[in-house]
């Protein structure tokens, strides 16, 4: 029998605060009033039917809400997802509460079906889903306007009245995940399970991605050690290392495919139904109807998009590239001016001052990047796409090719036009260097350092007022709302692509640089396991079946990563020599092994599964069972009917 919404009990004796809501200080009571009654009203009257409660302190309510869910409620939010959990025949099926006998580990009384991050996502979805019905404006505030459909809690949150919206930490699971991840330094595999089960599939498939391109990059590292150690410098060495860095980027990114598909199946996110996907929160215009799902909705001009696309975003992106290549221009006066001081005084000092304009570049950089991703980011909300997948496609490609060409800009030119590959070795291991050291220093040791201090003088603050400070839940929420959030896998997915360019663009120039790589991952992996438990809030669980877009980032790099490795033995002194009389003949025959190359590349890519075949059958049997499962229903009803149809006559 199918249980439903109505017979959900919003009073719960046993309360469990699952996730914080932070009101602005003087938020007027009817605002207050009416936020609460719709989170608690019923799913027929557009509420979510979820349990709230204030958090109550010493100074008494300070607009901070704790909200939570039923275990009938949250079994009910898990259908109504599409949550993919793993059944008593070991098959992985999407969660039905008609049919949850079937399914593994469940029990009327077991509270631990649904892991909290999974109970965190499901409330995070429907407070997102809190639409405005026939309100015109939020009670309290005449200047914050509603409309049918449109999402309370952005309209909220952009008005101030909303501060955050945070899933709490589990502190004892947190402890013990802490100690298997990073509490102990030892060499081995992350606890990607645990990890998945605590902080969701997208951070999870990123550390599973960094260990993976970690371990993939030590056969580069091993290989690269005995090419700069010995400084060989026969050109039929430096194809054999080129090559094996164009296979390798092949293999490596097919490969880990299939252990993508391997783990999201095993999460049940390789299974999850893509649902229809709505406008998101930030997309705005003039109400109308949506001509597929027959709502009302924002309703924005594609002309006017694409003109704000075309006559602003594109001419500014361009206008940034100029100007990186213009600060690239600087670098290399910089750089003539350090050779000029260095053949003047031969001492050192001088030697020192070569690498001091990479390592200026390499700060600025660093800079331009950081700036240019906040303009990035305006420029794509102001540009108002309606789907959440279409902003971040087109941020992401903004991004990576000013990300792209500021990083490598000068690597090419010093390298196609300067041909100068004494100074290529150089700049490229004074950038990788410099730009691992500065996002380490940024991205954890910082924001850590900054963490650190606010606890010791939060606990000051605590020991002062004589309260409880022995894990209370007022002390766990009043120290993790003043923690950072994390804004996603963007920056640290961004960082990996950039280091991929460093190691297979110029790999024969440079064959050390998988050393580094190597190197700074390792602890890049330490140091993201503690800024996610010990820096940022906690973040809520997204389920998603793959990396991405970034899946094709790092395979268009790849074949970049071909014609820059065929260009550069094409310019060795000993390839040269095999053409004396004819430079068109090197041309084309460089052209010709390029080409070569690339259709191995695509070959290999082609012949190398995306899942394995034992993931294969299971998805195909599945997809059996669920059409034969539709021919069975059709046929129920449509015999029903024919019933009806002979007792009327």
């Amino acid at each position: 029998m199918k249980e439903s919404w109505s017979s959900v009990d919003t009073l719960e004796t046993n309360f469990r605060p699952l996730v914080v809501i932070e009101l602005a200080k003087g938020t007027k009571e009817e605002t207050i009033e009416w936020f609460t009654k719709r989170i608690v009203d019923k799913k027929a009257n557009g509420g979510a039917q979820l349990l709230i409660k204030p958090l109550v302190t010493e100074n008494g309510n300070e607009n901070i809400y704790l909200v939570g869910a039923s275990h009938l409620r949250l079994l009910l939010g898990a259908e109504n997802v599409g949550l993919v959990k793993e059944c008593n025949d070991n098959s992985m099926r999407a969660f039905t509460y008609s049919s949850r006998k079937t399914f593994k580990d469940f029990a009327d009384d077991n509270q631990n079906f649904l892991t909290m991050s999974e109970c965190q996502y499901i409330i995070k979805h429907e407070l997102d889903n809190l639409r405005a019905k026939d309100e015109k404006m939020i009670p309290g505030y005449p200047q914050a306007k509603l409309y049918p459909g449109k999402s309370i809690v952005r309209r909220l949150l952009t008005n101030g009245i909303l501060v955050q919206i945070f899933p709490l930490h589990d502190r004892e699971e947190l402890k013990k995940l802490r100690h298997t991840w990073y509490g102990q330094v030892k060499i081995g595999y992350q606890p990607l399970d645990e990890i998945r089960c605590y902080f969701g599939e997208t951070i999870a498939l990123y550390f599973g991605f960094l260990e993976y391109f970690t371990f993939a990059l030590i056969p580069m590292a091993v290989i690269g050690i005995p090419y700069y150690v010995f400084a060989w410098e026969d050109y039929d060495k430096y194809v054999m290392f080129a090559t094996f860095n164009l296979l390798w980027s092949t293999v490596i990114l097919e490969v880990w495919k299939r252990i993508c598909a391997v783990m999201t199946y095993r999460w049940g996110t390789l299974l999850m139904k893509r649902q229809f996907e709505e406008p998101r929160p930030g997309f705005h215009g003039v109400l109308g109807i949506n001509p597929v799902t027959g709502r009302e909705e924002p309703v924005y001009s594609s002309i006017k998009r694409q003109l704000r696309i075309y006559l602003v975003s594109v001419p500014f992106v361009c206008l940034c590239l100029y100007f990186s290549l213009y600060v690239m221009m600087i670098y290399f006066d910089l750089e003539q001016w350090a050779l000029d001081y260095h053949e003047e005084n031969k001492s050192h000092f001088s030697s020192l001052m070569l690498y001091v304009p990479s390592i200026i570049y390499a700060v600025v950089i660093e800079i331009m990047n950081r700036i240019y991703r906040y303009a990035a980011e305006f420029l794509t909300s102001w540009e108002n796409h309606r789907l959440e997948s279409s902003y971040q496609n087109h941020l992401i490609l903004k991004v990576l090719v000013f990300n792209f060409l500021n990083c490598f800009a000068s690597l090419f030119y010093i390298a196609f036009v300067l041909f100068d590959m004494k100074l290529l070795r150089q700049s490229l291991a004074t950038l990788l260097i410099t730009s691992q050291i500065l996002n380490q220093f940024a991205e954890s040791l910082l924001p850590y350092w900054l963490q650190k201090r606010h606890m010791k003088k939060m606990k000051e603050r605590m020991h002062s007022l004589k309260m409880d400070t022995d894990l209370s839940l007022v002390e766990q929420v009043n120290s993790e709302k003043e923690m950072g959030t994390y804004l996603g896998t963007f920056d640290d997915y961004l960082e990996l692509f950039l280091q991929f360019g460093y190691v297979s663009l110029f790999s024969c120039v440079y064959p050390l640089a998988a050393v580094f790589a190597v190197l700074n991952n390792i602890t890049e992996i330490y140091s993201d396991a503690l800024k996610m438990c010990r820096v940022y809030k906690r973040p809520f669980a997204e389920p998603t079946a793959n990396i991405g877009v970034w899946q094709l980032a790092f395979e268009t790099m790849s074949v970049i990563s071909v014609v820059t490795n065929c260009i550069l033995i094409g310019m060795s002194p000993q390839v040269n020599a095999l053409f004396p009389d004819s430079k068109m003949d090197l041309i084309l025959t460089v052209a010709l092994v390029e080409h070569l190359l690339l259709a191995i590349k695509f070959v290999m890519a082609f012949v190398i599964p995306d899942k394995p075949r034992d993931i294969q059958i299971k998805l195909a049997k599945l997809e059996f069972e669920s059409l034969e499962a539709l021919k069975q229903q059709m046929f129920t009803e449509s015999y029903s009917y024919l019933c009806d149809d002979m007792r009327e006559q």
